[in-house]
């Protein structure tokens, strides 16, 4: 392979020349540029991006770690996530943590090992007595609920108001047996406590108790899940009318779940979900939904890992929680 020497060799200048026009150096009179380009077209020389980055201390790109690559959501903002990075000259490499505080924080260790540039951590498993783990020199940027005031860059979804809204929305529709279906910990602060405190303020804003057996606690945030979630408010006799659903893949299960009962959605039991997924358009009846904003999350969570990555003398960790707006479709009439 034609190394550097021999491209300056073919068009009589200096190593030094050929390096400065494959890093555009504005100082090189345009004859010489023409004539490097020239020798390089020539030889086929070809740039060792891997050594230049290694000299450069940058590799151009930048992780991603996701609780899971199979949930719809997450599938869709790291769709969100590349463009913007690649709008910026980045790569986007995708880790899976399993949700795992371990998992995460091996992720945030070895993103040098693994030459990222910089992390975006979708953190789960990780919490408050965690933030001096997270104060490291690698540019990271948190997406999560329980990392405020953490020493990194933070965005988090606006769960509780989001979910006040989609219960405020069924209320209005004359709703009164509001069931909800969520996963997680509720008791830890995590996006469960939080949209089930959002659902909880609506009914008390409304003059409503909450019945505790409307509440249907899943291990997970599954298709099935909010199926078999269904099925046993339905088996239990709870009498609802409406469920709010901590994420639109558990909606989708609800609204099956329903289905293999003989109810239907909106005529008997009205149904929202969170996250405004792409399916959350196409499933029948359409789901109704509360949309966090996704743009607004990608653009943000690239925008601050790039100006840590310019060393900003005057960074300082910014918290950020994103808006939305409730998507009325098919499922809640």
């Amino acid at each position: 392979m034609a190394t550097l020497r021999d491209v300056a060799k073919a068009a009589g200048v200096s190593p030094m020349t050929v390096s400065n026009v494959l890093n555009k150096h504005p100082h090189v009179r345009a004859e010489t540029r023409e004539r490097v380009l020239k020798a390089i077209d020539d030889l086929g020389y070809r740039v060792n991006v891997a050594a230049r980055n290694l000299r450069a201390g940058r590799t151009n790109t930048i992780g991603f770690a996701v609780p899971e690559v199979e949930s719809p959501y997450f599938g869709q903002l790291a769709s969100r996530i590349i463009a913007k990075a690649h709008d910026a000259g980045y790569r986007v490499a995708i880790e899976r943590t399993g949700a795992s505080r371990e998992n995460e924080l091996s992720a945030i260790a070895s993103s040098r090992t693994r030459m990222y540039d910089g992390l975006i951590l979708s953190a789960v498993g990780l919490g408050p007595a965690d933030r001096e783990l997270l104060d490291t020199d690698m540019p990271m940027v948190i997406l999560g609920e329980s990392l405020f005031g953490a020493p990194v860059d933070h965005i988090a979804l606006p769960n509780e108001e989001g979910t006040y809204a989609a219960t405020t929305h069924l209320i209005e529709r004359g709703c009164r047996r509001i069931a909800i279906v969520q996963g997680g910990d509720p008791d830890r602060l995590s996006v469960t406590s939080l949209r089930h405190a959002g659902y909880r303020r609506a009914l008390a804003d409304h003059g409503m108790d909450l019945d505790p057996s409307l509440v249907v606690q899943r291990d997970h945030l599954s298709l099935e899940d909010g199926r078999t979630a269904a099925h046993q408010l339905v088996d239990a006799g709870a009498g609802l009318d409406a469920v709010v659903c901590i994420t639109d893949t558990v909606a989708l299960g609800v609204l099956r779940g329903l289905a293999d009962r003989g109810l239907s959605a909106p005529a008997q039991v009205r149904v929202v979900g969170f996250d405004d997924i792409l399916e959350a358009r196409y499933s029948v009846p359409s789901l109704t939904t509360i949309n966090p904003d996704h743009e607004e999350v990608a653009r943000l969570a690239v925008e601050l890992l790039l100006a840590r990555l310019a060393d900003a003398p005057d960074w300082q960790p910014q918290d950020h929680v994103t808006g939305f707006r409730l998507v009325a479709r098919e499922s809640t009439g």
